[in-house]
């Protein structure tokens, strides 16, 4: 895997280059990489959690912070590919495949990579919220490429479907996490929520 092709890919990503999703839409060969960049982002997500979790006196909950974070990064990854394909092509007849979405939504990630600082005192929070908001965006533009939506605003239902079911999902298991672990708090916290 070229690692420098790679971060080249994410930049376009993160310019919401219509032609590079529908680049990476088409080539099959780009589906590990995919995952590399949600693993990417999530580890450097994961690592800005840490260290705010360090800043603000709680190593335990830095560390469970910065698994939580990765596990979970990978995780939603897949369930929002699944359901925004299931929304996509059931609710408003796009077509495409599972692949597709995995690929440019994956990509459409890119901006979170800035969750990195978000350890920073005062305004880390806020460049986590604006690099989640862009990769929102991002998705936005990937999804209505990946679909093949002649309509934005179907794009953005379908992405606002999914992220929605995320948002519920990440709220179950860190209730079930809370319940087991009793690290609930701990690792919302640390998270910043999101």
């Amino acid at each position: 895997m070229d690692f420098g092709a790679m971060i080249n890919r994410m930049i376009r990503a993160a310019t919401l280059d219509v032609n590079f999703y529908e680049e990476v839409e088409a080539d099959t060969s780009l589906t590990q990489e995919a995952l590399m960049v949600i693993i990417l982002v999530s580890i450097a997500t994961g690592i800005g959690t840490f260290l705010g979790g360090i800043i603000g006196g709680s190593i335990v909950g830095a560390i469970v912070g910065l698994i939580v974070v990765v596990i979970i990064g990978v995780i939603n990854y897949y369930i929002w590919a699944y359901v925004t394909y299931f929304v996509g092509t059931n609710l408003f007849q796009g077509t495409a495949d599972v692949g597709e979405l995995l690929r440019t939504l994956g990509y459409a990630s890119s901006p979170r990579v800035l969750g990195i600082l978000g350890f920073i005192p005062c305004v880390g929070w806020l460049i986590a919220l604006a690099s989640g908001i862009w990769a929102l965006v991002a998705a936005i533009v990937a999804v209505r490429q990946a679909l093949d939506f002649d309509d934005t605003v179907k794009a953005i239902i379908t992405v606002v479907i999914g992220w929605v079911i995320i948002l519920i999902i990440q709220f179950v298991l860190f209730a079930i996490l809370g319940t087991v672990f009793g690290i609930g708090a701990a690792g919302l916290g640390a998270l910043g929520g999101g």
